[in-house]
């Protein structure tokens, strides 16, 4: 719902919220993505250092969605009552130091304790982004936020790929291994970038000394409107803020963000070792991993503007993940190396793309306190997904000693993603048709 004021031009308005917000915030999600995606490439040495299997390093690095799981919702609402600033700025100040810590694991032992730290560390990050743009931004402009926002991830995994790669094959340097590099060069951003989140994200519109008094009044109005529609459509209960944890569509649609979760991590964790399989130098995998991200980037920032309106997100998200069933099963099946990786390249924005339009149903039934909770419960569950890729990637790799058997795995997913959304998309429909025929009534 939107209050309309001949006096204050929207779209201008949103267009200035986003130059002043998005830029900030997708470079913390950016250095985010960095420190996520650089075990999969540090992987490349640290397995003979530490003296682990592939299957007992995907472990050790899947204990990070672990600690996301437990931190999480608790994360979330801290990040409600003390406000985005001072609690995103913990995020990044802890996540830094665990990750530079991580360059000096001796064991596998401390190898995994290190990477439970960081999931706990870095918890509350992106459901907290999410939940601090429904603050700002009314519904029907959030599926293009969320898609700009998204870009840091695929940025992140275009920036650090070189980075790593390039790194690795500076072994040496003051006396450290390419992989230590790696973690130190990594996990300097976030330490850095503490104070320039604490000191200029606005906690809230009307704390935002950049807007006028006519602005910060509109978008609170509009902002306190579509919040009580929302209530009035789905009586939420707000007396039992965890309650939200147990609500069958909080759940279902974790579930379903699992099946995302799992292609996107599963994806960028292996893509390394896959291309490495292509006998290059590490410097050449981090450039070539450049490409499919590169690609997502582009698509984030082009296609989610169209996607305003109706249904059109949900159509989207059913067109993508079928497209991108079809690049993944063809990166295993066609009978070259160039045709799989150009397969990949294509995959890769199909799974991007579906993020930002999945966010923006929970805030459908979700509000106040209760989205801080419901949004960072359905992250974090979804999330499991990561650990679920990062340890059934190389059992299948294991089990069928092939690098590209692996892929099968998004490509199931996003077959089940894609059926769940047809059915999302079906009860759409049906509903918009008992609303019409109840008002032609």
């Amino acid at each position: 719902m939107t209050i309309t004021t001949p006096a204050l031009d929207e779209s201008r308005l949103i267009n200035r919220l986003a130059l002043r917000l998005i830029p900030l915030l997708g470079l913390m999600y950016l250095v985010a993505y960095i420190d996520r995606s650089n075990i999969s490439f540090a992987k490349l040495q640290m397995l003979g250092s530490l003296g682990l299997s592939e299957v007992a390093y995907g472990l050790g690095a899947s204990l990070f969605f672990i600690g996301y799981l437990i931190f999480e919702v608790p994360s979330n609402v801290l990040l409600h009552k003390y406000g985005a600033p001072r609690w995103m700025a913990r995020i990044m100040f802890t996540w830094g130091v665990v990750t530079l810590l991580l360059a000096f694991t001796r064991n596998a032992t401390m190898f995994y304790i290190l990477r439970f730290l960081l999931g706990a560390s870095e918890a509350g990050l992106y459901p907290g982004v999410i939940y601090y743009l429904t603050l700002w931004f009314p519904s029907q402009h959030r599926v293009r936020m969320l898609g700009y926002f998204t870009v840091g991830s695929s940025l992140g995994n275009m920036v650090g790929a070189p980075i790593c790669g390039w790194l690795l094959d500076k072994g040496g340097l003051a006396g450290l291994q390419g992989w230590q590099l790696v973690f130190i060069a990594t996990g300097m951003p976030s330490i850095l970038l503490t104070c320039v989140v604490l000191f200029l994200l606005p906690a809230s519109p009307k704390q935002a000394k950049f807007l006028s008094p006519d602005e910060k009044q509109w978008l609170t109005v509009t902002l306190e409107a579509e919040r009580a529609q929302t209530k009035l459509n789905y009586r939420a209960d707000q007396s039992l803020l965890l309650s939200v944890l147990t609500e069958p569509r909080v759940i279902g649609m974790a579930l379903y963000y699992m099946m995302l979760s799992i292609s996107v991590y599963g994806v960028s964790y292996w893509l390394p070792t896959l291309v490495k399989g292509f006998g290059v130098s590490n410097t050449t995998n981090g450039l070539l991993n450049i490409i499919p991200w590169l690609m997502a980037t582009v698509a984030l920032a082009w296609l989610p503007s169209k996607l305003r309106g109706g249904n059109r997100a949900i159509v989207a998200m059913l067109a993508t993940a079928l497209l991108g069933v079809a690049c993944f099963l063809s990166a295993v099946f066609l009978p070259t190396n160039t045709l799989r990786f150009a397969a990949l390249c294509l995959g890769a924005p199909c799974m991007y793309l579906l993020i930002p339009c999945f966010w923006t149903l929970p805030p459908k039934f979700l509000f106040g306190a209760r989205a801080a909770a419901g949004i960072a419960a359905i992250n974090s569950l979804g999330n499991i997904g990561g650990f679920i890729a990062q340890n059934l990637v190389p059992w299948v790799r294991q089990a069928t000693g092939s690098v590209k058997t692996p892929m099968l795995i998004p490509a199931a997913c996003l077959l089940l993603f894609a059926l769940i959304t047809l059915m999302i998309l079906r009860r759409q429909g049906t509903r918009v048709a008992h609303n019409r025929l109840s008002v032609a009534e």
